[in-house]
């Protein structure tokens, strides 16, 4: 069990940054968030993963872009749709998660978190801590250290 589901106080709420990757809308927890991009113009590194897209420059620092439709299985975003990017901190590095858009700031009470459908694809469990019902949807809450960790669901794939 993650440590936010051994967390979790019915009381309590928690907020989350939304972002949609291919028409599903994704929660990531604000804590984790260090920045909102627009497009940027992104550096091919030779011979990465095909997860990541590259580097860019954010205020000096170097910052890996990894897309996040590459990295959940899906088809890898049209050149021509450079979409937007969130950057967290993991590890003391900063990764730019790209992609499709950028919502609002949801805050959602732990009363209404449940814990990934079976039905969900296992690559994608294997990322996510659980969802959100929304009138529109699940709310699919990502699991940022699974998804910058490149050991984890490889085995899933």
């Amino acid at each position: 069990m993650s440590d936010f589901q051994t967390e979790l106080d019915e009381s309590a709420t928690r907020e989350y940054v939304t972002a949609t990757v291919r028409g599903q809308l994704c929660g990531i927890p604000v804590m984790k968030v260090q920045d909102v991009l627009g497009p940027q113009q992104i550096t091919p590194i030779p011979l990465s993963v095909p997860e990541v897209a590259g580097s860019l420059n954010l205020r000096g620092r170097v910052v890996t872009a990894i897309d996040l439709r590459v990295r959940m299985g899906l088809d890898r975003r049209d050149e021509k749709d450079k979409g937007m990017s969130v950057v967290v901190e993991h590890r003391n590095e900063l990764y730019s998660l790209m992609v499709d858009s950028v919502g609002e700031v949801l805050k959602m009470s732990d009363k209404g978190f449940e814990r990934n459908p079976p039905t969900l694809d296992p690559l994608w469990r294997s990322y996510s801590e659980g969802i959100y019902r929304l009138e529109k949807g699940l709310l699919l809450i990502l699991n940022v250290e699974n998804l910058l960790d490149f050991g984890v669901g490889k085995e899933a794939a």
